[in-house]
Parts: C-alpha cells; structure tokens; sequence
C-alpha cells in the first residue's frame, strides 16, 4: 500500500533523480504558518466530505490565507495524476476508479463554505476516455444545481489523448472561466512538462473561444524555470492569438531536490514589468506577482475581469 506522505511513493518516477539544491527563499516570497480558526473550518469541511484539494496536494503557499477566508480550490478526480511533471507536487502513478458520489459532495461543500466563487481542477487523467470531461461536466452541474449563485472557473487538463468530444462535454456544462495553463516556454517542455505539448494546450483553449465565443479563458506560468524574458513575451503573443483574456505568472517554487530546480527567484519589480507588458498585449485581466497561483483570489479577478470585458464592450 503507497504511503503519499512519503516522497519516494508519492513520486516513484523521480526516486532516482540527483537531488537540485533547495535554495532559501527571498524575504518577498515567505508565508506565515497557517493558524486562524477560519483555515481550521475550511479544513473540516474539506475532511468531512472526503475532498481533495489542490492547496494540499500542490503545496500551494498561499492555502494559509484562502482557507482562513473560506476559499479553497477542490481537486477532482482522485490524489494520484497519471503525468509526471517535474515541477509539480500531485502524486503520480495509476489512480483509483472515478467516485460517482464526488460531484455532489463538491457541490454541498461549496455551498456549506458560501463560496462566491469556486475553482475547480483535476489531476491528470489520461487513463480515462474522455480524460474526465464528463466528471468535470456533473461537477458543474451539481454545483450549479446546488448554488445557483455561484461563478465557476475550472482548471482543466490538456486531454491531449481524447477526441474533440471531450473539451465539448466541458464547454458545454458552461463554466463561467475556463482555466488550462501553460505552466512554461515552449523551449523548457521536455524538461518540466514531458507528457504535454505546448501548441495542443494553446489550441485547446483557443478552441474554447471557438465553441464558446462569451467564455471566459485564463492560462498561468511559472517563471523561474530558466526561462528567459523574451520567451514570455512570446507565450503573452501566443496567448492574445489565442484570444485568451487572463494571464497569471507566479514564482516556481521547487516542492522537493527531486523536482526541478529553481533557476532563480524573479524580483517583484520584474514581475510588475510582465504585468505592464501583458497589459500593453490587451489581456484583459494579468495578475503578476511571486505569489501568483492559478486560483489565488480568483473570485476578486474573475469580478475584475467581468468588468474589464463589460467595460470594453461599453457596457460599464
């Protein structure tokens, strides 16, 4: 039986990699432990439904503050991805079968914690035929079903191995944002995404705007990698031919010296450059800072980004 608390376990395929240094972090990229009663509430809520998250499973910096404000980012789909990225944290390795009885649980946890605003993403399943389109679908529907009020954003895979039909499935359940990130340069794939494709992920949400012209589209990356400056710009051009509206780029932080080694800390001055940049690009919407993550504050950018749109539409 896998022990996922277990480094070696939870990431058998990087068991035998040298380990990369873990380099101290700068002053602008450290985090309080998380303490309040509202982080212990969330946390209840999330054990008392037998939910995933991705603030857990990702090591995300900032579960300390969302979960203290009700917020947290349900991962769907089981704990165990089927990729092996070599920047991410989710465990890898063959996962359970798909629990029918998740998207109602999604559904009542989102509305005991009176969420605005829910994201929802999933690990990797490329084990599955459709990818876990239509889990990803119910889950919308029974949240919708259940908080009628509530905007979802989902943050989705690549379904690199499915037919068309299963972006469709998604697009179709009508999320309000359709999230699915590059995570990184075209030039750095191999290294820190090796089972996907830089130009599927961007023409699969270029295909979201084709199915869905009224849908919102949102992509991240990382810096740090050893990416270089003129590399992102192209990702930011890429991403306007794309029409995709939200830009969001945080600082890698490196989870184990298994994973892929932190080529820098970028400076809070280089990431209001980006943020000045992806604006000039006509994005609608850029969030730019070292603690930047696909679902932080999310509800707070998805009324900014409404607004932004109804604004260049004219109808603020």
């Amino acid at each position: 039986m896998r022990d996922l608390k277990i480094p070696d376990q939870r990431h058998p395929e990087k068991a035998h990699r040298k380990d990369n240094a873990q380099p101290k972090k700068p002053s602008w990229i450290r985090v309080k432990a998380p303490t309040s009663q509202g982080y212990r509430d969330t946390h209840k809520i999330m054990r008392e439904h037998k939910l995933v998250t991705v603030c857990e499973e990702a090591g995300c910096p900032n579960a300390g503050e969302c979960w203290s404000q009700g917020h947290a980012t349900m991962m769907i789909m089981g704990e165990i991805c089927t990729r092996g990225c070599t920047f991410c944290n989710v465990a890898t390795g063959k996962p359970q079968n798909l629990d029918a009885f998740e998207p109602g649980r999604v559904a009542d946890a989102v509305q005991k914690l009176g969420l605005k605003h829910v994201v929802i993403t999933s690990v990797d399943r490329d084990d599955l035929d459709d990818g876990g389109a239509e889990h990803f679908a119910q889950t919308i529907r029974a949240v919708r079903h259940r908080s009628p009020d509530t905007t979802i954003e989902v943050l989705t895979p690549d379904f690199l191995k499915c037919g068309p039909d299963a972006l469709e499935t998604v697009v179709a359940a009508k999320p309000d944002v359709f999230n699915h990130n590059l995570e990184t340069v075209p030039g750095l794939y191999h290294e820190v995404r090796p089972g996907a494709r830089y130009f599927h992920s961007l023409r699969l949400l270029q295909r979201v705007k084709e199915i869905d012209p009224s849908m919102f589209t949102k992509s991240g990356i990382m810096v740090g990698l050893g990416e270089e400056r003129a590399q992102v710009l192209q990702v930011m051009d890429d991403m306007r031919s794309a029409d995709i509206d939200f830009l969001t780029i945080g600082q890698y932080l490196q989870p184990t010296p298994k994973h892929h080694a932190v080529d820098r800390f970028v400076t809070p001055d280089e990431f209001k450059s980006y943020e000045q940049a992806a604006y000039g690009k006509n994005f609608l919407m850029v969030s730019a800072t070292p603690l930047t993550r696909s679902s932080y504050h999310a509800g707070d950018d998805f009324a900014q980004l409404r607004a932004a749109r109804n604004k260049k539409l004219g109808l603020a």
